[in-house]
């Protein structure tokens, strides 16, 4: 049989009679995707398009604080809801600053999840159309020591708590707190898909080489996560220096480097209204440069038009 990775589109010939009867998930050796396998019945022909793909997993995080990661979480989330996809986002922050910029008030989020307080239902709120949040906050503090406390697989506690609700969504979008941390690290062993927001400073350029290092120790343990796109925020065309720092990041990082997000009041405006950018201030450059952020990760450059 021949199945396509739904994420590269690779194909692969497998030899059916060799998948174990209890195998649901297949990996791409490409790129790493975990996605449902379904056979085909013999009498009917294979329709790859109609397999239900595991949810995009994807990290936004730098190990700098003040880049911009949880403006880009909300608003690359908001904005793949808009697109139409089911979006999941995770804020894994202590500050629980993702609840506060789409102006919701929880009490209950990640912290009873992990622990198994709640059920899911109850701990996942529904924030816009398609658009579901797992809050952060300062209850998060005792998971870490929760991952500390673990002999083994500590890990691994996001992912547990995560693979069984992420099914009922397109993407899981997970916003991190600055530093390197043990939930830092379980985030990393969960997602696939890194976005590094990167403001336009030399400081912070020292931190992405420094993040990059973690990574790489991450990445001994787990392949699977990469680092696909850095995001140059706080792009001010008035400055000379922050155009020279983008130069040189698109001279070091080349493809990876996504279409920057200008400075603009409007993004730092908005949380205090519990406001999306698109819905605060949608002809703004940061409602347009986050819809070419939403084109670029979805594949789908038509999106908006």
């Amino acid at each position: 049989m021949k199945v396509i990775c739904p994420q590269c589109k690779k194909e692969h010939s497998i030899d059916e009679s060799k998948i174990p009867a209890t195998a649901k998930v297949a990996q791409c050796k490409a790129c790493g995707y975990r996605f449902f396998l379904q056979r085909a019945k013999h009498s009917e022909p294979e329709d790859q398009a109609s397999l239900p793909a595991y949810p995009r997993r994807i990290g936004v995080t730098l190990s700098k604080g003040g880049v911009g990661k949880t403006t880009t979480s909300v608003n690359l989330a908001a904005g793949l809801a808009l697109a139409g996809f089911k979006v999941l986002l995770v804020d894994t922050d202590t500050q629980g600053q993702a609840a506060y910029l789409l102006g919701q008030k929880t009490q209950v989020g990640l912290t009873e999840l992990v622990t198994g307080e709640l059920p899911a239902e109850e701990t996942i709120v529904q924030a816009r159309e398609n658009l579901w949040l797992l809050a952060g906050g300062r209850s998060l503090a005792g998971i870490k020591r929760l991952i500390d406390r673990k002999d083994f697989g500590g890990e691994l506690t996001l992912l547990e708590a995560l693979e069984s609700v992420e099914k009922h969504y397109d993407y899981v979008i997970v916003d991190t707190s600055p530093g390197w941390d043990p939930l830092t690290v379980n985030v990393l062993f969960y997602v696939n898909e890194l976005i590094t927001p990167v403001s336009l400073e030399v400081m912070t350029l020292q931190g992405l080489v420094e993040f990059l290092k973690s990574l790489s120790s991450v990445q001994k343990y787990r392949s699977e996560v990469a680092l696909n796109y850095i995001l140059p925020t706080f792009l001010d065309n008035r400055v000379k220096n922050p155009r020279a720092i983008l130069d040189r990041l698109k001279e070091l990082y080349g493809d990876l480097i996504c279409t920057p997000i200008r400075y603009n009041v409007r993004l730092s405006e908005a949380p205090a209204y519990g406001k999306t950018i698109y819905e605060y201030a949608p002809g703004s450059h940061g409602s347009l440069d986050y819809r070419e952020l939403v084109r670029k990760i979805s594949g789908n450059p038509k999106l908006f038009l």
